[in-house]
C-alpha cells in the first residue's frame, strides 16, 4: 500500500472517531435524540396549612398559618404553596388545624349547606341593594341591624291627657336594635339568563342597565341568614312586622383581638332617633307654619 493511501485511511479513521465522541456529548444526560429530557417532577410540593383552628369570618395573619412538602397525590386542588397569598383574607369557611388551605375557604359559597352554630337559632332576614349593603354581605361577615319603625303609638297630651291627633305628631323611630350578629350564609338570585343578560328584578323594581362599569340598580334582593339567640330573634321579626330593617355590615376586626382569638366585642350604646331627637340634638330645623294674610277689604 501506498504510503499517501495510508495517511488517507489513518486520517478518516480519525475524523469518524471525531464524530463519534461529539455525537456522544451531544446526546449525553439530559439530553435524547427528540430534544432535551423533560426533568422529573418535583417528590413533594410545598404546601400552606392552617397551624390552629381559624373560626369564620376571620382576617388570616401570617401566626395562623405553616408551610408544609406534600406528596403530589396528596395535595387537595386549588391548595396555596405560599403563605403571602392568603393573609389578609377573610375566611368564609371555619379551618380545622392542619387542614390544607384552599383557595374554597376564601370563596363564597351562596346557598351552600350549612349548620347552624350551637346555642343560637338562624333566621333569615331579606334586604336589597340599599338595605343590605349593596347586597354584597358573604357568609362570615358580622352585621349590625337598624330599624326603623312607624306605628300608631298611644300618644297622650300631658296637658288635656287626650290623644293627639295622628296628623300633628310624627310616628318615625330609628334604633340600632342589634349588633355584632354573624351570617352564616347567604341566598342570591338565579345569575343572568343566556337570553336576556340579566337575572329577573324584584317586583316592582324598574331595572337600570349599568354604564361605565357601574352597579345596576335593578333592586336585587338577597337573603341574608343570621345566627342570633332566641331573644334576638323575637326583636328581628318583631321590627319586619312592624317597620323596616337594614344591615349594617362591621369589620372583622372588631371580632378577635390581636392573636386572632374571637372575641364578643363591647356592646356600644346609642340613643335611638325620633324628630325631637333630630331638632334638638342635630339642629334639623322644625317647619314654620307661614300664614297668608287676607287682603283687607276696600274702603
Amino acid at each position: 500500500m501506498k504510503r499517501s493511501n495510508r495517511l488517507v485511511l489513518l486520517i478518516g479513521v480519525f475524523l469518524a472517531a471525531l464524530v463519534f465522541v461529539i455525537v456522544i456529548v451531544l446526546l449525553g444526560p439530559g439530553q435524547t435524540s427528540n430534544g432535551p429530557e423533560q426533568s422529573a417532577p418535583p417528590s413533594k410540593i410545598a404546601t400552606v396549612i392552617a397551624s390552629r383552628d381559624i373560626a369564620l369570618g376571620v382576617t388570616i395573619t401570617k401566626d395562623m398559618l405553616k408551610t408544609q412538602d406534600l406528596e403530589p397525590n396528596t395535595r387537595l386542588p386549588g391548595a396555596f404553596g405560599d403563605t403571602s397569598a392568603v393573609i389578609g383574607s377573610v375566611t368564609r369557611a371555619a379551618v380545622k388545624s392542619g387542614q390544607q388551605v384552599t383557595a374554597a375557604i376564601f370563596t363564597e359559597q351562596s346557598g351552600a349547606n350549612f349548620q347552624c352554630p350551637a346555642g343560637f337559632t338562624c333566621i333569615a332576614v331579606q334586604v336589597d341593594q340599599l338595605s343590605g349593603v349593596g347586597t354584597l354581605i358573604k357568609t362570615g361577615d358580622y352585621v349590625d341591624m337598624v330599624a326603623g319603625i312607624s306605628p300608631n303609638f298611644p300618644i297622650l297630651d300631658s296637658k288635656t291627657v287626650a290623644r293627639v291627633p295622628d296628623e300633628n305628631y310624627d310616628h318615625t323611630s330609628v334604633k340600632v336594635l342589634l349588633q355584632g350578629m354573624q351570617v352564616v350564609t347567604t341566598l342570591l338570585p338565579p345569575p343572568p339568563t343566556a337570553e336576556t343578560g340579566v337575572a329577573t328584578p324584584a317586583p316592582g323594581a324598574t331595572a337600570a342597565p349599568a354604564t361605565g362599569g357601574g352597579t345596576a340598580l335593578n333592586g336585587q334582593q338577597e337573603i341574608v341568614i343570621l345566627a342570633v339567640t332566641p331573644q334576638q330573634a323575637e326583636v328581628i321579626k318583631f321590627a319586619q312586622l312592624d317597620g323596616s330593617i337594614t344591615l349594617l355590615l362591621r369589620s372583622p376586626k372588631d371580632f378577635v383581638d390581636d392573636q386572632g382569638n374571637p372575641i364578643i366585642p363591647e356592646v356600644v350604646k346609642t340613643t335611638g332617633i325620633v324628630l325631637k331627637t333630630m331638632i334638638t340634638d342635630y339642629g334639623v330645623l322644625p317647619p314654620k307654619v307661614i300664614t297668608d294674610p287676607q287682603p283687607s277689604a276696600a274702603p
